[in-house]
Formats: C-alpha cells, structure tokens, sequence
C-alpha cells in the first residue's frame, strides 16, 4: 500500500500488516491446542475454564478502552499519558451518574467526564504547545484530587457510601445466547482436546455478559472501521503522520487533533465507568489500579492498532484474572506455557537472524522452565505483580516490530514546517 504524503507527491510504502486474519485465527488455534496440552500436562484444569474466561474479559474491557482511547490520541499525534486520571474520572462520573440516572446514566457521565479530560489534554498539547507527557503527568494528578474531592462532596452522608466510595450502582442487563451457550457450556465439560477449550471460550462470551460489555466491544469494531475504512480516518492518521502535509491539503489538523484527543477521554473515561458498574457495583476511590497504564502499553503492544490493542488486554485481563480467581498454582503452571512460548519466540527470532534477541528470549525461557521445575507454585507476592511482570515481558519482546506515527509527539503550529 502506498500513500502520498505531501504535495511535492513524495510516496512512502507502508509496512505490510503483522496481524493479518489468516495469522490471527493460526495464533488463535495455536492458542487453544497450547492450552490444552498445558492442562494436559500440570492438571491445572482452572487455568481456562468459562469463568475464568469470563473473568478475564471483565478485566481486559477497562484496560481495552485504555488503549483503545490512546490509539485515537495517538493516531492524531498526540501522546496520551493521561488515560490514567480520565478514567479515575470516569469512576467518579459512574458513581454520581448511578446515583443520580440509573445505570445507563453512569455510562454517560463517565464518558463525559472523561471527555473533559481528554478535551484539557487537547488544549495544553495542541492549542498551547505543552510537552505532551508533561500535560498527560499533569492530568493524572489533577484528575485524582479532583474526583477525592467530588467524592467527598457529592457522596458523603449518602446511605451505604461515605467520602470514598458512592451508593451501591444498579446493575445493567445481562446478554444470554441460550442454544449457543448450553451447547458450549456440554462441549466444555466433556474434556476432549483442544475442543473443551473452545467450548469454554464460547461459554464465557455467550452467557450472563453485561450489556456494557457489549457496546464497548462494538467500539473496537467501530474504531477499526472508521480509522482505516473511512475518509475520516485517513484524514485523522495523516495528522499523525504528516500534519503539514495534511494542511497543505486543506485539512484543519487542529480540529481533528481535538476529535480525537476528546475521543480519546471518553474512551478512558468509559473504560473507569465500566470498573465502576460491572467490575464493582460502586465507585471507590484508587479503583482504576494503574490500568490506565496498562491500556497504554497494551496499545503499544498492539503497534497502535485496535486489533492488537485487543490482544494485549487480553492477555493483561488474563493474568490478573488468573492471579486473583486462581491462586499461586494456576500462575505456577502459566509458568510453563510462558516458557515455551519464549523457547519458540527465540527460534523464530534466529530465522530472522536477530541474533541477540534470540539469545535473550533462549535464556529467558530456560530460566522459566526451570523455576517451573524446581517449584511446586509461586509466592503469593508474585502472583499480584503477574498483570505487570507481563507488560514489561510483552514490551520488551514487542519492541523489534514497532511503527509509531511518524509525527507523534511532536509539536504543530499551523502554517509551520516541521
């Protein structure tokens, strides 16, 4: 694919797609026969069962839309470290708006208020020319006093809530695929290879999933389609790209730079909503956990693509959730599924002749597959910091195929050269 970059008609190749669909549905059964030769092996049967899975996609949602809202930032130039304190607004916009609106009203007002976060970091960064992780450290502290004093002045002497944490939120309606969830619920119980797996999978995405989940799901298709199907986005990525070109075709780059930073807030801020309603029940204060960050890294991971954004949260949700609802010993047997997954990373990386990265990937699986050896589970300690220990692992390992846009983080003043 070639785009045309600027009037002098300067043509610049794209990198071909990593994540392309014959690739995701190979990594997807390759996914499913490693699990169940993992539970084969350790006899760790609550690693993939429905409710973990389902567990797990109530985790990754919130750090999904963390990611998901970078990627608009980012996509429009703009670095977005600030998704933590727009979704710490969130939590606060769902705890009022369930008080006051029901719960749909939560999901409204965390956007919202997420979107002003968003709309601030869009005024420093394009409007004044902040540094954009200077602005985005800003909000994050901004962000947290202000929600502990909104909590404190909107929620104290509520029945059942206090300076901290807002009235129980109501609860939204759950989506239910009876026939498809019954038939995947016998097939998991059965215990056949690789295909009990795949039931579990279909079980925990067919049955008693929030309506929430739903929509931000739809998000993700939705972003997919507009960014890179639509005039739209294409205007929105060569901001990000190429911001004088842009205006040199007579866009208004400071226009789509604020729609996408604002965008960018809402996401955040639905994705602390979601802690709020689904995750919890209730607003409390320190509720978002640094998943703010993690969604970054999680876009990172997913080279700034919504696709690979999903991915990322996926397996983030996964170990978190395996850490909380499993134990010490189901983290204890991912140890080997992790091993093995580095020992085929370091063979992969020698066929590309990356010498040294295979090398570290080589060292890195031996030593887990050793620790696997010589222990019968992990410290309780260890199991806390796994959704972290991951990020780092999953960055560090990620970093050779990046593509940024080209022109993120810099500063753009209209009628410059850059």
């Amino acid at each position: 694919m070639t785009v045309i970059l600027g009037p002098d008609r300067t043509v610049a190749t794209a990198p071909a797609r990593f994540w392309t669909w014959p690739r995701l549905l190979a990594a997807f059964v390759a996914t499913l026969v490693a699990v169940a030769i993992m539970r084969a092996v350790t006899g760790a049967d609550e690693i993939f069962t429905s409710g973990t899975l389902r567990t797990t996609v109530a985790a990754a949602v919130p750090i999904g839309l963390a990611g998901l809202g970078g990627l608009w930032s980012e996509r429009s130039g703009v670095i977005n470290i600030g998704l933590e304190g727009m979704m710490i607004l969130g939590t606060w916009g769902a705890g009022y708006g369930g008080y006051v609106w029901g719960p749909w009203g939560a999901v409204v007002l965390g956007a919202f208020c997420g979107a002003l976060g968003g709309l601030l970091h869009a005024l420093a960064t394009v409007t004044f020319g902040v540094d954009h992780i200077v602005s985005g450290v800003a909000i994050n502290i901004i962000a947290l006093g202000v929600a502990q004093y909104l909590a404190a002045l909107t929620f104290t002497g509520l029945p059942q809530a206090g300076p901290t944490q807002s009235p129980p939120i109501p609860n939204l309606p759950d989506v239910t695929l009876p026939v498809i969830s019954d038939a995947a619920l016998w097939l998991e119980r059965q215990g056949w290879f690789a295909l009990s797996e795949l039931g579990s999978l279909v079980a925990a995405v067919t049955s008693n999933v929030s309506a929430l989940t739903v929509l931000c799901l739809l998000l993700f298709v939705a972003t997919s389609y507009l960014l890179w199907r639509t005039p739209f986005g294409l205007r929105l990525r060569s901001c990000g790209e190429n911001p004088v070109a842009a205006e040199s075709l007579g866009l208004n780059v400071y226009r789509y730079k604020y729609v996408a930073i604002t965008v960018s807030g809402a996401l955040a801020g639905l994705g602390g909503a979601f802690l709020a309603i689904v995750a919890a029940g209730i607003y409390r204060d320190g509720q978002t956990g640094g998943r703010g960050y993690i969604g970054l890294a999680s876009m990172i991971f997913g080279n700034w693509r919504p696709s690979g954004v999903v991915a990322g949260a996926g397996v983030f949700g996964y170990t978190e959730t395996l850490g909380l609802r499993s134990g010490p010993t189901s983290v204890h047997a991912l140890l080997l599924l992790l091993g093995v997954a580095l020992a085929v990373l370091s063979i992969w990386q020698l066929t590309r002749r990356r010498t040294i990265v295979s090398g570290i990937a080589m060292a890195l699986a031996l030593l887990v597959i050793w620790v696997y050896l010589v222990t019968d589970t992990v410290p309780n300690e260890f199991t806390s910091l796994t959704p972290y220990v991951t990020t780092l692992l999953v960055l560090s390992l990620a970093a050779q195929r990046l593509r940024p846009p080209a022109a993120i983080g810099g500063r753009y003043r209209r009628g410059e050269a850059v």
